[in-house]
């Protein structure tokens, strides 16, 4: 299912748990795995003086820094790259979206891999970088699935049992359904197809009754039936869910309910659909909240 893995890492602490999942994914797929870093980012344009996103100082990068800093990953993850595994390190100097997407364009990966943060919680990736640029940019331009680990417990991948897919009924939406049958089917495991109605006001500054909901509700599960049950039909086991409330905190509470092991869903809602669309705030917000992997699909 997986050939080829990018996982970029911060090499320390913050993503170990998104370490542990990228090993264990390339270890059961005999998958070939990049392990890709940026330790820096130029101090001005394309300047060879870099701020070490670790150390905080300012660096004169040369061949033996680059090398010393592959000799650091390399030691750190000791322990995963003794067991045959079949890697490469990457370092690049840049801004990592924009190094992290060209990577992936040089390598082709099925699937890129990314951690919850890349400095102190302060400097937590989605509460400033990785939620208002990286992971945004990274999902709305990556050719292949997008895969976040965040959370120490989504931080173990296999013996799947239980996929959650979220849907809003739109095209991009149908592509990560695909993904997910990818995975059920290979895996053998569970799918469960769900939508989360959206009760809150919006622009028109009025909440629906509760008979509107009821009907909606029933509206939306005739939606999945006609949209997605003939292909479920492959499957063992699977099942089909409507709650109501605020979309992101529904999806979390159905999967964490229903204890999914993988949550899969499409990077933007169909209202999104432009080429310069942001990653969607749903997406964003189980991203953060979600206690398993949750796996971005962007095409």
């Amino acid at each position: 299912m997986f050939t080829k893995i990018l996982f970029a890492t911060s090499a320390t602490k913050e993503s170990d748990h998104a370490a542990r999942v990228a090993f264990n994914i390339a270890g059961s797929y005999d998958a070939h795995l990049d392990i890709f870093h940026v330790p820096g980012v130029p101090s001005r344009g394309y300047s060879q003086v870099v701020v070490d996103v670790k150390t905080k100082e300012r660096v004169d990068v040369d061949d033996d820094y680059l090398e010393w800093v592959k000799d650091e990953i390399r030691t750190y993850y000791a322990k995963y790259l003794e067991n045959g595994l079949r890697y490469d390190i990457t370092v690049a100097i840049g801004f990592p979206a924009r190094e992290i997407l060209r990577q992936a364009k040089d390598t082709e990966p099925d699937l890129i891999l990314l951690g919850g943060s890349t400095g102190d919680e302060e400097e937590a990736v989605y509460k400033k970088s990785m939620a208002g640029t990286t992971l945004q940019k990274i999902a709305r331009s990556a050719k292949c699935p997008v895969l976040v680990v965040n959370r120490p417990a989504a931080s173990f991948w296999g013996g799947l049992s239980n996929i959650t897919f979220g849907t809003d009924f739109s095209k991009a939406s149908d592509k990560a359904f695909e993904f997910a049958m990818k995975v059920a089917k290979n895996l053998d495991c569970e799918l469960n197809v769900f939508h989360a109605l959206d009760i809150t006001s919006g622009a028109t500054g009025e909440m629906l009754s509760q008979d509107e909901i009821e009907q909606k509700i029933r509206e939306a599960l005739r939606m999945i039936r006609g949209r997605y049950e003939s292909r479920l039909k492959e499957l063992k086991h699977y099942s089909m869910d409507v709650w109501e409330g605020i979309p992101f905190i529904e999806i979390v509470k159905y999967a964490r309910d229903i204890h999914s092991d993988l949550i899969v869903m499409a990077h933007h809602s169909k209202k999104t659909e432009k080429a310069d669309a942001i990653l969607g705030s749903n997406v964003e917000q189980v991203i953060v909240r979600a206690g398993c992997p949750v796996i971005s699909v962007n095409r």
